[in-house]
């Protein structure tokens, strides 16, 4: 109900009740008139409902407030949530930085090489070439240097542009890498053979070559030290009468790369090279 009429409402039964006082002051002891009964019959159950009405509007009024109080304070946990979810993918990018960094250096890739890290820009999934780009920062890159994920080789770099450098994979037809099967102590060629998989060539049909055996980097290439991990043997068939026709999973999971690694050597000292330039004095 409207404030205003509830406030006529409410002056007409005061009037109302005036006038009856007013025509009991008249005659105290005289019995109440058929219009006073009448007047008191209907203005009673009218002057509860103003009174109800009144209650309804003050907790309308109590509840508009309350809501609008709620509601502000639903922005501001809104606000406040998300503020807190940016805050932890900033937090959750510097740990999984420290991460990669912590899991790199805890790779063995024998003494005189250094792992550094690099970020995966860009990763060519459809060419047949299968390339991916990476931002090697401010040192820079060169061609032909290799490069790691956390379990294995990836490829090598064979452009390089400033701050940015492409990658040719291990998986890219046109790629080859020297390699040797870690049981059976025997070289190969490795070679691409399209996505996620690899083929060893020219190893000899009278060499036993188990399922499951260890491939890693022969450090004949010029590219790749020796014994840097390569992938696993999934399947040995006879290729020609000469050499097998063996199948390769990749060590590194070129479906899902994560952290990737520029291998580096370890410069010698200056003084060292100093000296010999001097002749050894």
């Amino acid at each position: 109900m409207n404030p205003r009429r509830t406030r006529l409402l409410f002056l007409a039964l005061v009037v109302g009740q005036l006038f009856l006082l007013a025509s009991r002051v008249r005659d105290p002891d005289a019995p109440p008139s058929l219009l006073e009964r009448t007047f008191l019959r209907f203005t009673a159950p009218l002057g509860g409902l103003v009174a109800a009405a009144g209650g309804a509007v003050a907790e309308a009024h109590a509840a508009r407030r309350s809501r609008a109080e709620l509601e502000a304070e639903n922005r501001a946990l809104r606000e406040e949530v998300v503020e807190l979810r940016r805050l932890r993918l900033r937090l959750s990018g510097l740990a999984l930085e420290a991460e990669e960094l912590a899991r790199g250096s805890g790779l063995t890739v024998g003494s005189g090489f250094v792992l550094r890290p690099a970020r995966v820009v860009y990763f060519d999934r459809d060419s047949q070439l299968r390339t991916l780009l990476l931002d090697v920062g401010a040192r820079g890159a060169r061609r032909d240097q290799a490069v790691l994920a956390e379990t294995g080789v990836i490829g090598r770099i064979v452009e390089v542009s400033g701050r940015w450098a492409k990658v040719q994979l291990l998986t890219d037809r046109a790629a080859a890498a020297a390699v040797l099967l870690e049981d059976a102590r025997r070289q190969g060629v490795l070679r691409g053979a399209g996505p996620g998989r690899l083929e060893l060539d020219y190893v000899p049909r009278q060499v036993e070559v188990a399922v499951g055996e260890r491939l890693v980097t022969a450090g004949i290439d010029g590219v790749y030290p020796r014994g840097l991990p390569v992938g696993v043997v999934t399947a040995v068939e006879p290729g020609s009468e000469m050499f097998h026709h063996i199948t390769i999973a990749p060590a590194a999971d070129f479906s899902n790369l994560g952290p990737v690694f520029l291998l580096e050597r370890e410069q010698p000292p200056t003084e060292l090279i100093d000296r010999e330039s001097r002749g050894g004095r």
